[in-house]
């Protein structure tokens, strides 16, 4: 795993919803049939976690068959656009994510239900801290060279992909605007989990 914070890559987006809060256990439940969490004692409310990439993308699939709509993970483009609400700056430091993550300084070493935390701009929760998040991109070191359309860079480095947002175990700087983390897409911690987008029709 690693982390780099390149916080300059300016790109142009295409419209898309994405989910208020990360995907649930209950939510997970009800259309993969399990629940895999480690944390599952929290309860249905708490984000799911201890799901690969291609499991969180299967989740998505499954949601696109049952609902008619297409859903999928976001790019790290469209993720970061969520996140910031709207806000060109950068957050955070120890000091002032408390009221937007649980973190390593305020999780009590685990997970917690979404949406208690204050909502960005546009009504999102929970996109700092509580679990980190799986994008459907490839990780690279820098954004530089990526795509300028708000699209997946899903060459070449593919046997990792870019995860966002922090978790309840690690520090401040994870949760910040611009980090970015990764993983292999088959790894299983209690700290990688999902939230999801729909496609808009043009």
């Amino acid at each position: 795993m690693g982390i780099t914070g390149d916080e300059t890559h300016l790109v142009a987006i295409r419209p898309f919803a994405i989910g208020r809060t990360e995907v649930t256990q209950r939510q997970w439940q009800a259309m993969m049939g399990n629940n895999p969490s480690q944390f599952s004692a929290c309860g249905d409310d708490c984000p799911v976690e201890t799901v690969t990439w291609d499991e969180a993308r299967e989740y998505a699939r499954r949601l696109s068959v049952a609902t008619g709509k297409t859903y999928r993970l976001p790019t790290e483009a469209e993720w970061e656009y969520a996140w910031r609400g709207g806000d060109r700056g950068t957050c955070c430091s120890e000091d002032d994510i408390g009221p937007m993550a649980w973190y390593e300084g305020n999780s009590g070493h685990t997970v917690h239900a979404v949406g208690q935390k204050q909502k960005n701009a546009w009504g999102l929760q929970d996109m700092s801290g509580n679990v980190w998040e799986w994008a459907e991109d490839c990780w690279h070191e820098t954004l530089k060279g990526g795509p300028v359309d708000g699209s997946a860079w899903i060459s070449p480095n593919c046997d990792f992909r870019v995860v966002r947002g922090g978790s309840w175990n690690f520090s401040a700087l994870f949760a910040r605007t611009g980090a970015r983390y990764w993983g292999r897409p088959t790894d299983k911690t209690n700290f990688f989990g999902l939230r999801v987008v729909r496609t808009l029709e043009p």
